[in-house]
């Protein structure tokens, strides 16, 4: 059974960064596709950014250029950098694990992932 427990998630400006940090148990990230999400009060959850098991990576239209997802095999982490945040990136960040492989590209549907961590909130003030 993979467990993902997110962490790192504050109260910041606009214009600051964060970096949220994914910690996997329960098995190997190596060949494990996995995403980043996020929700804000309100509406539905929303496809960040994901990361393939070789990995090749791919982003949402509103974060590409900023964010940056990114693994660590040896600690079996996933980590989401996050730059140049503004207030619309306001919300609760869930770090998520496919069983099954999917391209960076494919992976972007919240049902296509099987394991979600609790998630941790970013709230960016202006």
């Amino acid at each position: 059974q993979v467990q993902l427990v997110e962490s790192g998630g504050g109260l910041v400006q606009a214009g600051a960064s964060l970096r949220l940090s994914c910690e996997v148990s329960g098995r190997t990230v190596i060949g494990l596709s996995m995403g980043w999400f996020r929700q804000a009060p309100g509406k539905e959850r929303e496809f960040v950014a994901s990361i393939s098991g070789y990995s090749d990576t791919y982003y949402g239209d509103s974060v590409k250029g900023r964010f940056t997802i990114s693994k660590e095999i040896a600690k079996k982490s996933l980590y989401l950098q996050m730059n140049m945040l503004k207030p619309e990136d306001t919300g609760v960040y869930y770090c998520a694990a496919a069983a099954a492989r999917f391209a960076a590209a494919v992976a972007r549907f919240v049902r296509q992932y099987d394991y979600w961590g609790q998630g941790t909130q970013v709230t960016v003030s202006s």
